[in-house]
């Protein structure tokens, strides 16, 4: 396992755009069907927006009608960690990047049930996109 990356607040808010440090530092959400990512079928890596560590691989990915990117499974084991979240009144499983504990989305078992029956739900502006890889 890799060594966690930390930063200052002030770096963080010096990398990121206002939403993505709103979305990953303050676990926010951005709006269902704004991302960038949420109907992308071409081949590649998502990576962290943060961290740049991979995490998510397109062959994966489905469309889950949520709004948000969604995938079955993270890109291999150790990426993606979770962690309980019981914000908003809900009880939640919580995706966050194992390498910089950025706040991804959330992972629910209403998935495929052909493949792993998991649904990783990520905000787009938490990962970025890498084709061919």
């Amino acid at each position: 396992m890799r060594k966690k990356l930390e930063k200052s607040e002030a770096e963080w808010r010096e990398q990121l755009t206002p939403e993505q440090y709103h979305v990953t530092r303050e676990k926010g959400t951005e709006r269902p069907f704004s991302g960038d990512y949420r109907v992308n079928d071409e081949q590649g890596i998502y990576h962290c927006v943060c961290c740049h560590a991979p995490l998510f691989e397109n062959e994966h990915k489905f469309d889950a009608g949520c709004g948000w990117p969604s995938f079955d499974r993270p890109l291999g084991t150790g990426c993606v960690e979770h962690q309980a979240d019981s914000s908003h009144g809900m009880q939640r499983v919580e995706v966050i990047c194992a390498r910089c504990d950025a706040h991804l989305g959330h992972v629910f078992p209403d998935g495929p049930q052909e493949t792993t029956g998991q649904r990783f739900c990520i905000n787009s502006v938490a990962i970025d996109f890498h084709p061919g890889e």
